[in-house]
């Protein structure tokens, strides 16, 4: 069996390369969906919880309320996210 030559070696590395490329670049994709699915379904818990709280369907009003309220929470001394950020409270914040 004839031996291959360096050129042939290179080729056949450099497209083992391409194709390694190839499927890194389809797992940071296929993450970057999960991630994206994730975070979708985080928003959305968060909205039925806000209108769970309510006791009603939320109206574009109520996201420019809701905004300005938190704002002025942590204008008034980061209660939102001290409450957010404390681990007594509502279990385990990993979830």
């Amino acid at each position: 069996m004839a031996q291959k030559s360096f050129d042939e070696k290179i080729e056949e590395n450099l497209k083992k390369q391409a194709q390694l490329k190839a499927q890194e670049r389809d797992l940071r994709k296929r993450h970057s969906e999960e991630e994206r699915k994730k975070r979708t379904r985080r928003l959305i818990e968060l909205g039925g919880i806000v209108e769970s709280v309510l006791g009603r369907p939320t109206t574009d009003q109520d996201k420019v309320r809701f905004m300005y309220f938190l704002n002025l929470q942590e204008k008034n001394g980061g209660f939102f996210s001290k409450a957010m950020n404390d681990d007594r409270i509502g279990g385990d914040a990993n979830d």
